[in-house]
């Protein structure tokens, strides 16, 4: 408790002035934010390029800030591609409810029916993971393909700090106490090798963190979201799933893609070696080499699980890579 106390003193000491609109992400990119409103939603999205869509969902306290390193090669690999602020994060809106894993599945298929997608393939990362493969449960003509980076479902290693916000005093307490010290430590937590982290990354993750509403719906999506929802479900997924993890990931660990990967009925697991749970981030080039290969030659040639051999270890699958 005494440390808890020590981090909302520097969360509170360290309150920062966020970056103004105009310069926050996609700002200075050939990128430019719309906005749409689905299921309700008002949301703020990236919609780029031509060729079959994919469309990618961030992860817990994240935005579509989180896949500026792999928009522009996906794109310019000839697919349109689709990233947004969910619900409660970034520049999207942020009510006191909705915040369960249904409630965010009905928003991505409402955000494919406003941009009149049909199907696309899914790219999520930690708790978006989730989100894109309840998708692939409910609605599995809606996803022509799925990529689970460091996927959320089984479970995640939660700091301490997202416990005690979903306590009834403790909590509101907390999340006010979100200065930019503590978004920077948070990031860290997400790399294997945290000074790989630029100011500059640290200012755009704590604009949306400013937000006066950031906090109640951070807390509301802790309360209402079940971290553990895909177990036991997974083997419904009809979908070609390509799992990519961190080697290093803290956050969801090895093990929990592991468990992910096994209960899945055509996936391949491949392993970035000094990444951790924000690989996409920390790894670009080798997560974008692993899309790029999955979204133009594996789709069709992940006919049956590769991620498990036998009753020995899992491996890093490279059947469906190879030339």
């Amino acid at each position: 408790m005494r440390s808890l106390l020590g981090l909302l003193a520097l969360g509170l000491a360290c309150r920062a002035t966020p970056l103004p609109e105009s310069a926050r992400y996609p700002a200075g990119t050939a990128f430019s934010a719309r906005f749409v409103t689905a299921a309700g939603t008002r949301i703020r999205y990236i919609d780029a390029g031509a060729g079959p869509p994919v469309v990618f969902l961030h992860g817990l306290g994240a935005s579509l800030y989180t896949w500026r390193h792999i928009l522009p090669p996906i794109m310019q690999a000839g697919f349109r591609v689709i990233a947004f602020d969910n619900r409660g994060f970034g520049e999207s809106e942020k009510p006191p409810t909705g915040y369960r894993n249904a409630d965010y599945e009905r928003l991505a298929t409402a955000l494919l029916d406003s941009l009149h997608i049909q199907d696309a393939v899914l790219v999520g990362h930690s708790m978006g993971g989730a989100i894109a493969a309840e998708v692939a449960i409910r609605d599995p003509q809606r996803v022509r393909g799925l990529v689970l980076i460091g996927a959320a479902g089984l479970g995640a290693r939660e700091p301490m700090l997202f416990k005690v916000a979903r306590w009834p005093v403790l909590g509101p307490l907390m999340v006010s106490f979100r200065g930019r010290s503590l978004t920077e430590r948070l990031l860290r937590s997400t790399y294997a090798d945290p000074e790989k982290i630029t100011p500059a990354d640290v200012d755009q993750y704590y604009a949306a963190v400013a937000y006066p509403g950031y906090g109640t719906a951070l807390r509301a999506v802790l309360r209402e979201f079940d971290f553990n929802a895909l177990d036991g479900r997974l083997e419904r997924i009809q979908a070609a799933t390509l799992l990519i993890w961190g080697a290093e990931d803290r956050w969801v660990p090895l093990g929990a893609g592991r468990a992910i990967a096994a209960q899945l009925l055509r996936a391949a697991f491949v392993i970035v070696p000094h990444a951790g749970h924000a690989v996409q981030e920390e790894a670009p080039a080798e997560t974008n080499r692993f899309l790029i290969r999955f979204l133009t030659q594996g789709l069709p040639r992940v006919p049956e699980n590769l991620a498990w051999v036998g009753p020995g270890p899992y491996i890093s699958s490279t059947i469906w890579l190879r030339n």
